[in-house]
């Protein structure tokens, strides 16, 4: 998404604020949360939550409980949140578009719908003609020299891997644990505050699940997986048997390396993880990798591996998604850091104020305003003067952008951008 233009008028990342009159009166307009290459998308009104294939899920805010019934729909209507949520993030690495309305429309959607993604809208009935303003041009791979791709399975990886030419830059996959929890219908808080028994299942499951997904690597590919970062209102949604504490403000909230550096129990479930690791794969499990997520400074860093066990020769990567983090950078990488992955989403929020899944603020959320870009290109260079890699999460709006106007050509993009830029290019 791009910052607002000086004329006033939205850039790739800002809301169509603007009164717009519908073609017809059963024409509902709205914002584009994650958009689609497809002119139009029909589909049955989804209203259950539950898995309809190919249906339009109706929904007022995107949460962890509507996973499977994302990944089973052709499209999303609902009528909150921001562009860069983690459920929007998903759709984004799927494909599935998603459009945001006002709410009190939300009720008048049943039946067959049309969603216009040119148009930025939703037809009630039949459509004879779809038809919208041509989409942004597609950004070219230009002199990207790697590429970590966000997945949320193993088909991700399947996918991506089978296309024609093949795109050599594609050298590693990025899974969050708590997207592979919901893959895998697990709910991590109940089973880690369970006991150490079973806080021992959960991490062989988890290891289950990154051993079908190692299974889909080629030759000199890695997998790295984010460790667990629920929010605890997330948490609250997928969690039965134990309570979870209310917070005033989740996003600032105890998630991230502070939650895992006061769970008794995950130390034990990743030593478990990685025993599996080691089992399963040989010498082919140092080709699983680990993040921390939401962490500030290398004091946290240090403590983690600590809580964790890690020796000094086990790799550990850092999420650099905080102002603190920009920071610290430097210091991540002399307290060991194997690698850095810059949030952007997250930093985009944190450092101009504007919550992400609030729409109300989305013309404040801008991922090309000066602060965020010299934060970026902070990170890069400290990762560069320690030798320490950095890769940059970018939409593929942002792609040419952040490629002209950051030191950087290692990237982390969504499995369905990356592979309609892989196929345009192809064309």
């Amino acid at each position: 998404m791009a910052a607002t233009s000086s004329r006033g008028r939205p850039g790739p990342s800002g809301p169509g604020t603007g009164e717009r009159t519908p073609l017809n009166p059963r024409e509902i307009p709205g914002v584009m949360l994650v958009g689609s290459h497809e002119s139009a998308v029909r589909g049955r009104c989804n209203r259950l939550g539950k898995p309809g294939g190919g249906t339009i899920l109706v929904v007022e805010t995107l949460t962890p409980e509507c996973y499977e019934a994302i990944l089973s729909s052709s499209a999303v209507i609902c009528a909150r949140g921001g562009r860069t949520g983690h459920m929007q993030s998903l759709c984004r690495s799927r494909g599935i578009p998603v459009l945001r309305i006002d709410p009190p429309d939300l009720d008048a959607l049943a039946g067959e719908v049309t969603l216009l993604p040119g148009r930025e809208a939703v037809v009630l009935g039949d459509v004879e003609q779809a038809t919208g303003p041509a989409g942004p041009r597609a950004a070219s791979f230009g002199d990207i020299e790697s590429i970590c791709v966000v997945i949320a399975d193993a088909t991700d990886i399947r996918s991506t891997n089978a296309l024609t030419p093949p795109v050599h830059r594609a050298n590693s996959w990025f899974i969050r644990e708590e997207f592979l929890c919901f893959s895998a219908g697990l709910s991590p808080i109940d089973s880690l505050r369970a006991g150490t028994r079973e806080a021992g299942r959960y991490g062989a499951r988890v290891a289950e699940e990154l051993c079908s997904m190692a299974a889909e690597l080629l030759p000199g590919q890695r997998l790295i997986m984010r460790l667990l970062d629920l929010r605890s209102d997330d948490a609250a949604k997928i969690t039965t048997r134990v309570p979870v504490d209310a917070e005033p403000n989740p996003e600032l909230g105890r998630h991230g390396a502070r939650w895992l550096l006061r769970e008794r129990h995950y130390p034990h479930a990743f030593r478990t993880l990685r025993a599996h690791l080691r089992d399963r794969l040989g010498a082919d499990a140092d080709r699983v990798g680990f993040a921390v997520p939401f962490i500030n400074d290398p004091d946290e860093y240090a403590g983690l591996r600590r809580h964790l066990g890690l020796d000094h020769d086990t790799s550990l990567g850092v999420f650099v998604e905080t102002p603190a983090a920009v920071h610290s950078a430097a210091a991540f990488c002399a307290a060991g850091a194997s690698e850095l992955f810059v949030g952007t989403k997250d930093l985009v929020q944190f450092y101009l104020a504007a919550d992400r899944g609030n729409h109300l603020v989305s013309s404040v959320y801008q991922t090309r305003h000066p602060a965020v870009l010299a934060a970026l290109r902070q990170t890069v260079e400290s990762g560069r003067a320690a030798g320490v890699p950095v890769h940059v999460f970018a939409l593929s709006a942002d792609l040419d952008h952040y490629l002209h106007h950051l030191p950087t050509r290692t990237l982390m993009m969504c499995t369905a951008e990356l592979r309609h830029l892989a196929t345009g290019q192809a064309a």
